[in-house]
């Protein structure tokens, strides 16, 4: 396996089926050693990384890689038959192991082990570093937890030993100590590997950071918060030379009003002399034919002027950003700090959500995070000895991990309405384009719409419900998000006077909310009062 492998994409292009452009014309270089993707939500890193792997084909232009390529889905589907060993795709090269070792000397059993006569002494290696085995084998997915067999699947590409890997959004769904394990795991990565991720702790680990933005591939030698400092510093210029180019335009603009004046001054002057007869007629001519040729050369040479400092300031505007931030005007949802909201208890004790508490509830993957806000929600009992979760509000809002709520058919507007029928519709269009959805966008069947503009919608649903919840539970709301719509949920939130209930692995995104409470989960069940930096 080569450790020089490059990625060249030369003048790629992409359109789905139905004509809608995903890439266009996008070229770059995406170096060996490990390379951190990132662009908002629709910019197309997905389809890149299928078009990289060979899932997709491009309308036009190429990919070019030196050597074989791995690829994780950033969705997971699998049976919970399969195995782990399937899982990794040593079943075959294992079975027949066993075979020769019992003395079957078939052809075809040394044709499925091939060179991979320690695949199991390296499978044991490698799942030890995710706090597996190889007494783990023979284990079904069924018995492992999502994020456990996210692990398992990307340990399956490390035994591959391809040239290339392409990772999407691995760390969703992983809980702090898993997220630790794959960071070592990418440290050590021996291939050229390209990480789509959100996750800015994972980003941290990477050689270089690209950036898909406005059909571009930028490259940036360094990890994502050296590239977020040049950024955030280059676009400070790109500000102040706009704010400069339109003081130069404006200036240019007075002297050419200025200009006109004068000559117009002049041009009176001389016609009145010419009239009066104070001067003979030919010379008088002659000083307007004079006079008005000069004002001919000065206008255009104002006005190229204008045009050159009109040009100047659109070029430095095309190099600033237009990084909105959402500004919401939320309704009271009216929820003291004497009320109680919620209760969750184990055989042992009860932790309570009052007033506009903000609680994260954590744990490792599988002690059952999601199950309890399950139960919470739908009032059911719960089975066995797991936790106990009691709403004492009817005014609750849920976000889950899928926004399988919306109306795929409807707009985004009609989606709002049902939850706010008492609100014009002048004034929802006001709160969307608060929430970054503006014009056409407001009126498009929501499944025309990007992951992020989905998400946005469902937001609003939540945020905007009349009467206004006075309970938020979001289940893990920053997977499959991009950083910017992690930084707008941040920001929405920061407006909501009620109380929240977050089910989340992302530290970042859990430090900026302001969490006053955390309840942790345990594997067997018991809940208790930790930190944050426990899940």
């Amino acid at each position: 396996m080569s450790v020089k492998s490059t990625i060249t994409l030369r003048d790629l292009s992409f359109e789905w089926p139905d004509g809608t452009v995903a890439l266009e014309h996008v070229n770059g270089i995406l170096s060996a050693g490990r390379t951190g993707l990132v662009g908002r939500n629709g910019a197309g890193k997905s389809t890149l990384l299928r078009l990289i792997a060979g899932e997709l084909h491009p309308t036009s232009g190429r990919v070019d890689a030196d050597g074989d390529i791995g690829y994780l889905p950033q969705t997971l589907t699998l049976s919970t038959s399969t195995t782990v060993a399937e899982l990794l795709g040593i079943d075959r090269a294992l079975t027949a192991l066993r075979a020769i070792e019992a003395g079957d000397v078939d052809e075809r059993h040394f044709d499925a082990v091939g060179d991979d006569w320690d695949i199991e002494s390296r499978a044991d290696e490698a799942l030890s570093e995710i706090g597996f085995s190889a007494a783990d084998l023979g284990r079904r997915v069924e018995e492992v937890s999502g994020g456990e067999a996210m692990l398992i699947a990307i340990t399956a590409l490390r035994l591959r030993r391809t040239a290339i890997t392409l990772l999407d959004e691995p760390t969703n769904n992983l809980d702090r100590p898993s997220r630790a394990r794959l960071a070592r795991i990418v440290d050590a990565w021996p291939g050229t590997l390209v990480v789509v991720s959100h996750d800015l702790e994972l980003l941290e680990h990477m050689d270089d950071t690209a950036e898909l933005h406005a059909g571009r591939l930028e490259v940036f030698g360094g990890p994502y918060s050296a590239w977020r400092a040049y950024r955030d510093q280059e676009q400070d210029a790109a500000t102040q030379a706009a704010r400069t180019a339109q003081l130069a335009l404006n200036a240019e603009k007075r002297q050419r009003v200025e200009a006109e004046t004068k000559l117009a001054r002049r041009e009176r002057t001389a016609r009145k002399t010419q009239q009066d007869g104070g001067i003979p007629k030919i010379l008088a001519g002659a000083r307007v034919g004079r006079a008005q040729g000069s004002a001919g050369s000065m206008r255009s040479t104002l006005d190229d002027r204008v045009r050159a400092a009109q040009a100047a300031v659109d070029a430095a505007d095309s190099r600033v950003r237009n990084d909105a931030h959402i500004r919401l005007t939320l309704p009271d949802p009216d929820v003291p700090r004497s009320r109680r909201i919620a209760e969750i208890s184990d055989w042992n004790r009860t932790m309570v959500i009052q007033g506009p508490e903000r609680v994260a509830l954590v744990g490792p993957n599988g002690a059952g995070k999601s199950t309890l806000l399950g139960q919470l929600l739908t009032g059911a009992e719960s089975m066995g000895q797991r936790p106990q979760g009691t709403l004492l509000t009817d005014r609750v809002g849920f976000l889950p991990q899928r926004l399988d709520g919306l109306d795929e058919t409807s707009s985004a507007l009609e989606n709002v309405s049902v939850v706010a029928p008492g609100v014009t519709p002048g004034a929802i269009r006001n709160q969307l384009a608060r929430l970054l959805l503006r014009g056409d966008t407001v009126d498009r069947p929501v499944s025309t719409l990007s992951g992020g503009e989905r998400f946005r919608v469902a937001l609003a649903r939540l945020l905007l419900a009349e009467p206004p919840a006075q309970l938020l539970i979001l289940d893990e709301p920053t997977n499959n998000l991009d950083i910017a719509s992690v930084e707008h949920l941040a920001e929405a939130l920061d407006g909501y006077r009620g109380a929240l209930l977050i089910v989340s692995h992302d530290q970042s995104f859990l430090g900026r909310i302001g969490i006053d409470t955390v309840i942790e989960l345990d594997a067997a069940g018991r809940i208790r009062q930790g930190g944050a930096r426990d899940n």
